[in-house]
């Protein structure tokens, strides 16, 4: 008769967290992927079961969010775009949209994915390719315009960070949005 010796599994016990230099500091605005951009407003430190842990406080503002992200973690995160990157982007606004001929809910899953990317460019993009060029509802599905206001608050947000108050105007421009006027009151 064999017998058969169970193979003993040692449970290494880790009572810190894995350590990433710090990149961000306090009063850093950033970026995260899944809801734009934030501020940091503080690092702190807590204990979660045995293991401590280093984060950072990220307060979205659109959002009224404050997510807590820890530092390992932090490769999530990026910094607000730099002049020459918000010029690419506005020029990239300005190139004629690529109109597929996939079915809406295949388009509508990748512009949710370049979206949540977090990346300027192909954020850039899916304003772009949704952007009707007017505030009129009935030219836009409610999901079509629901992924556009989504994709056009969260690049102002950072146009914001970089260019100020001129933010909208330069998309806008960009966009050769036009505005609706108010319905003129007929007189008689």
């Amino acid at each position: 008769m064999k017998t058969f010796k169970a193979n003993e599994v040692k449970i290494k016990k880790i009572l810190k967290q894995p350590v990433e230099r710090k990149i961000y500091s306090i009063k850093d605005y950033v970026v995260y992927p899944k809801h734009g951009v934030g501020k940091i407003v503080a690092v702190e430190k807590a204990k979660i079961g045995s293991i401590d842990i280093t984060f950072y406080k990220v307060f979205i503002e659109k959002e009224k969010l404050t997510l807590s992200i820890p530092l390992n973690q932090q490769s999530h995160l990026r910094h607000v775009s730099s002049i020459n990157q918000i010029s690419k982007a506005l020029n990239i606004l300005k190139i004629k949209p690529k109109i597929k001929r996939t079915m809406w809910s295949r388009r509508a899953q990748e512009y949710e994915q370049k979206i949540n990317s977090g990346k300027l460019y192909l954020l850039a993009e899916v304003v772009k390719d949704l952007n009707k060029k007017t505030d009129v509802i009935a030219e836009q599905s409610y999901s079509e315009r629901q992924l556009f206001e989504k994709a056009y608050e969260r690049l102002k947000s950072e146009l914001e960070v970089v260019l100020g108050e001129k933010a909208k105007i330069k998309m806008d421009k960009a966009l050769n949005r036009i505005e609706v006027p108010a319905e003129i009151p007929l007189t008689k």
